[in-house]
């Protein structure tokens, strides 16, 4: 079988060629393009492995091309990497690769295209193709790859257990695959992964929870947390969510599972959006549910203030998988906060003050909190789901029809706490805090308008109850 490569690609391989040949180094392209390129999928990264110096390489071909680009250099790993009109490519010398016991960083030796492809994580991973004339384009598939894509089969080249245990970061890759491309894990592959399970302390929790963001990234992310959950490696990586699973029964009543109920929602909201900080609000949405459930005789399971609670968790769980902790941070935890708001909206006539107590809340965010809301809808009960979705299509309606008339959306008070200082003549103090609280929940019940003059006139009346007066009528005395 012959490689195709696609035509925006042509240029830059053919260069490749060229400069390989003038060489006289045998390379080829490997790994992930190769792959994807044989099932259709877009990529932006192009792998080369040479017999020789990938580093020589890559800066002979960069003098070829125009404007001449930077090549990176990785000495430490023997690997250069250029890019060109949008395209990385990366070169490095064919190697092989031993490993200890307690690392995931190989030893590396020079070696041969074999060796480069024995090392390789899924046979998938493991095809080469030639780049040289005379076998330009020719498929080098040692282990069926080719085979195993038709399949959709993941499967190690070498043993499996060797495989995990020398890069445990391969049993996530595994994972992270059969979610990306829809595959199935080989029984044997799947075993493995089962009983290597523990060398993932050994990884990075950065390298983890890169996997791991992106399986949130798939189209059906529940698939990889399902596998994740059932080989163990959740409750090792991840135990928070992992401990969402479960049903208990208590006097004939039981709850739902709450983790296969997150999996269902993460899947609603990503038909919707691609939003990975959306996602992980999915995710977390209900994360406090296992510390805050209680039976009561009377009402069966509750979860009372599992969403102020989940909201404070984000943090710790944000630091522990090393992900950022900032603005992405502070939406997430924002909408978890805030994701119980809406639809109790929807149990109770909706008033104008509620509704702008919500926009005034989310914010920006609104939006995406609706959507999360509306995803959170798992019902099987076919009445109470479309109950629900028009339930919040009146709540939807009501937010336009407030917003239009009182324009809240990212709402500022229009009297600041410098403002009320000066009119008062006061030293930061706590009547700042209770003027400002009094004017907004004023603005929110509607009780005044949401501009300048109503909430000046607003602050003179709080402020003549609280025993304060004007600083220029106090001037005058």
């Amino acid at each position: 079988m012959v490689f195709n490569i696609k035509k925006e690609e042509r240029f830059i391989i053919d260069q490749i060629r060229k400069v390989a040949d003038q060489m006289e180094l045998p390379s080829f392209l490997v790994g992930g393009y190769v792959r994807d390129r044989l099932l259709g999928r877009a990529t932006k990264d192009i792998d080369v492995v040479c017999l020789g110096s990938g580093i020589e390489l890559a800066k002979a071909v960069a003098l070829t091309l125009r404007p001449v680009p930077r090549v990176v250099v990785y000495s430490r790993f023997g690997t250069a990497m250029l890019k060109h009109e949008n395209i990385e490519i990366e070169f490095v010398g064919a190697r092989k690769e031993s490993y200890r016991h307690d690392s995931r960083k190989p030893v590396v030796e020079n070696g041969s295209l074999e060796d480069d492809q024995n090392r390789r994580d899924f046979t998938i991973n493991a095809m080469a193709v030639c780049l040289n004339d005379g076998n330009f384009g020719q498929i080098i598939d040692p282990f069926n790859g080719l085979s195993h894509l038709e399949e959709k089969l993941l499967k190690t080249p070498m043993e499996p257990g060797r495989t995990f245990s020398d890069d445990p970061l391969r049993m996530m890759r595994a994972i992270r695959f059969a979610t990306q491309l829809n595959f199935t894990i080989d029984p044997e592959t799947w075993s493995a992964i089962s009983k290597y399970k523990n060398r993932i302390h050994i990884v990075s929790i950065e390298r983890i929870a890169t996997e791991l963001q992106k399986i949130l990234a798939a189209p059906r992310p529940s698939e990889g947390f399902k596998l994740l959950f059932d080989c163990g490696l959740l409750e090792m990586i991840f135990p928070e969510m992992a401990q969402l699973q479960g049903i208990d029964v208590q006097e004939g009543r039981a709850h739902k599972d709450n983790f296969y109920h997150t999996l269902e929602v993460v899947d609603n909201l990503c038909t919707k959006t691609d939003n990975i900080w959306l996602r992980w609000a999915a995710v977390l949405h209900d994360i406090a549910k296992p510390p805050t459930k209680r039976f009561d005789p009377k009402v069966g399971w509750t979860f009372h203030g599992h969403e102020a609670l989940g909201a404070a968790m984000v943090p710790r769980i944000f630091q522990s998988l090393r992900l950022p902790l900032d603005k992405k941070m502070k939406y997430v935890q924002k909408l978890v906060r805030l994701h119980l708001r809406p639809i109790s909206l929807t149990k109770e006539e909706i008033t104008d003050s509620a509704i702008r107590r919500l926009i005034v809340d989310a914010g920006e965010d609104l939006d995406d909190l609706l959507l999360l809301c509306e995803a959170d809808i798992t019902s099987k009960n076919r009445e109470k789901r479309s109950k629900y979705i028009q339930n919040y299509q009146i709540v939807r309606a009501k937010i336009i029809e407030v917003e239009e008339n009182d324009k809240l959306r990212e709402w500022k008070p229009p009297i600041d706490g410098a403002e009320i200082m000066k009119v008062f003549g006061l030293e930061p103090g706590k009547e700042i805090g209770i003027i400002k609280n009094a004017i907004k929940e004023a603005i929110l019940e509607g009780e005044i308008p949401n501009n300048y003059e109503g909430s000046y006139e607003y602050m003179l009346k709080k402020g003549k109850e609280l025993g304060l007066e004007p600083a220029e009528i106090l001037n005058e005395k």
